[in-house]
């Protein structure tokens, strides 16, 4: 048998970035001296959102899920001392990609960089931010043009860029199905190359095409999650021939990236982490037909808070102990000719094509996001109801809960703490900033971009030369608003009302008690305060109280603690329940108590939910929140039977 030639490894990434760019510069520095072959950047929810770290609705989020970068001087911290024409970048951004991308080609050719060399990723998915992110900016339809702009500059200026990840990460973190995570991946991927089509010359389309990259998700059943992958690959091969005419093999190559997956990592028993990390890797990796490209790998503490180096650094030996000490790069595809790999494969085929025509059907992905977004929720609702059933066995968590305290968990939880005064520090760089630059070229520089996005001329020239006169991001942005306008996204929590939760009948005829005593019907209403967009939680909890018939009010994400409370007011809400995973949540709950407070609500129960360490916890009872929720209180119709009672006895809310 003739040997084979050894495969590569794939890159090597942790996602990483924190509390300021020259601290997440010195991780980077010290993650590559570790063996890291790629960077992935985390940015701040402000550098996601468009804001400064000085705007209001920056509060409490500067530094805390990621990097913040507002100006060429952050991105010239955030990058000193790494040659960036050697690295290979992945940049997780969507709504801000052009301009975090265009900072970057800035300090590439800072340091004299021959752009067209440059290598990496900017994620660039905006319909997956309606769907289940939240990150957006503007609507739909001019998103998908600055898509576009992004893909067609890097074809012609930065050919080794990947101009788009098509994300399927959170749609499954959102609750989507195998086939669901394949059809809304695959109709992303077939509006953006339909708007690039027009753009770019019949004989460079394929190339083109190649350039489309993927960021997908690994969950716990691996063996699905393979044949998921080896699925994507026919797929995405079948797309590329027949619907654009794609006839070189390379170019129809299913390229992508993965981070395994966060939803199942559990607050109980952390430690077992390690392994579901270890299992999810095992499904994009194993199979070299659908081998992924890049992968990076969450820690084993991150249900709790913010990894340590050390946690990123566990992860990456896991990763490194795969790829060199093993043998698995030394053999071909482990699972050609396999039965039950191929019956699966063509099962998960057959169901993303369907859900494929269907969405086709309404006018593609962009005129279906609403669709996508209510079918996500279901979705999620159903995986909550079999573990809480007991139908699907989380280890730690509904079975073999008992167990033996965990020692990776010290005396400080664990996690790393962004320093509060990180946010002051940031914000004074940022005026400093402003203070030494030359306004007349800053808004010159505005008023080309804003010419551009009026004219719909691509959007990167003039974003790069806004990108050199010092702009921030949030001034970039905001001419990006004012053009393009902005968007609020659908929430998925309306429609019929599900019968499929247990115990139902039970909460139901509690909550019709407590309405009838309240002289109405029970008014829940839930917030997401901030910039956090992960709703996850608060829709599921929304959707449950809905379902118990509860009256309730969610807009969705991205509210100020001042618009929530005048909602509250407006309502004559009986219990207020405010979502946060970002970890912004002392801030901006002392800030929504303080103003219930002078609205005269003090009497009003409020609970909150989130990834919240126990010591903040006693931090928010302190400040009068009557209930704490963190990923372990996963029994949702407990926490429904909590609101019941804390609407009828408000006088005992805050015990």
């Amino acid at each position: 048998m003739p040997q084979m030639q050894k495969d590569r490894p794939w890159l090597i990434r942790t996602y990483a970035g924190h509390s300021t760019a020259s601290a997440s510069n010195a991780l980077y520095r010290a993650n590559l001296a570790k063996g890291q072959t790629g960077l992935s950047v985390a940015f701040d929810l402000p550098t996601q959102t468009g804001y400064d770290s000085d705007h209001v609705l920056a509060r409490g989020e500067v530094g805390k899920v990621g990097v913040p970068v507002c100006h060429l001087g952050d991105m010239r911290s955030l990058f000193e001392q790494i040659p960036l024409e050697q690295m290979n970048t992945s940049m997780t951004i969507n709504a801000t990609a052009p301009w975090l991308l265009s900072l970057y080609i800035a300090v590439a050719e800072e340091q004299g960089a021959d752009v067209s060399k440059l290598q990496g990723t900017v994620q660039n998915d905006l319909i997956k931010e309606y769907l289940s992110r939240g990150t957006y900016v503007c609507p739909p339809k001019p998103s998908l043009k600055m898509i576009a702009d992004v893909a067609e500059y890097c074809y012609t200026n930065a050919p080794k860029w990947n101009p788009m990840n098509v994300c399927s990460y959170h749609l499954q973190e959102a609750g989507a199905t195998p086939e669901q995570e394949l059809a809304f991946a695959l109709a992303t991927a077939q509006a953006v190359l339909d708007e690039l089509k027009p753009r770019i010359t019949p004989e460079d389309f394929p190339a083109m095409v190649g350039r489309i990259s993927f960021f997908v998700n690994a969950g716990i059943r691996f063996v699905t999650e393979m044949c998921k992958m080896r699925a994507f690959v026919d797929l995405w091969d079948e797309i590329c021939r027949d619907r654009y005419g794609v006839e070189d093999p390379k170019f129809r190559r299913f390229r992508y990236g993965v981070q395994v997956n966060s939803l199942g990592l559990t607050e109980q028993q952390p430690e077992n982490n390690v392994y579901r990390i270890l299992i999810e890797m095992l499904a994009v990796t194993l199979s070299k037909k659908a081998r992924a490209r890049a992968v990076q790998l969450p820690a084993w503490n991150e249900a709790l808070g913010l990894p340590r180096p050390w946690d990123q650094q566990w992860s990456m030996r896991m990763q490194q102990i795969l790829a060199y000490e093993t043998d698995l790069l030394e053999y071909g595809d482990l699972f050609d000719g396999n039965p039950a790999v191929d019956a699966k494969v063509e099962d998960l085929k057959t169901g993303a094509r369907a859900e494929l025509a269907n969405l086709e059907s309404m006018g593609g992905a962009v005129a279906s996001i609403e669709y996508m977004k209510g079918r996500l929720v279901d979705s999620n609702a159903e995986r909550l109801n079999r573990i809480e059933k007991n139908e699907t066995i989380v280890v730690g968590v509904n079975k073999w809960i008992e167990g033996e305290p965990s020692p990776l968990q010290t005396e400080d939880g664990g996690i790393m703490v962004v320093d509060p005064a990180v946010e002051q520090e940031q914000i004074s760089r940022l005026d400093d900033w402003r203070s030494r630059r030359d306004d007349d070229a800053v808004q010159s520089a505005l008023a080309a971009l804003r010419a551009a996005a009026q004219n719909d001329d691509n959007i990167m020239p003039p974003s790069i030369a806004a990108a050199k006169a010092g702009v921030t991001t949030g001034e970039w942005a905001e001419e990006m608003r004012k053009v393009y306008g902005t968007y609020r996204g659908p929430t998925g929590v309306s429609g019929s009302v599900s019968n499929k939760t247990e115990g139902l009948d039970e909460l139901r005829d509690k909550v019709n008690a407590v309405s009838d005593q309240l002289g109405r019907r029970l008014k829940f209403l839930v917030g997401k305060p901030g910039l956090d967009g992960h709703s996850n939680g608060a829709e599921q909890i929304a959707f449950r109280a809905r379902d118990c018939g509860m009256d309730i009010t969610y807009d969705g994400i991205r509210m100020t603690p001042e618009e929530l409370v005048a909602s509250a007011i407006a309502d004559d809400a009986h219990v207020v329940g405010m979502s946060i995973l970002s970890g912004s949540h002392l801030p901006l709950i002392e800030e929504l108590m303080g103003r219930m407070t002078e609205a005269g609500l003090s009497h009003v129960p409020v609970i909150v939910g989130g990834i919240i360490p126990d010591d903040d916890a006693d931090r928010l009872k302190k400040m009068g929140v009557a209930r704490v929720y963190t990923p372990k209180d996963f029994e949702l119709n407990a926490i429904m039977g909590d609101i019941v009672e804390l609407a009828k006895q408000p006088e005992t809310a805050t015990h």
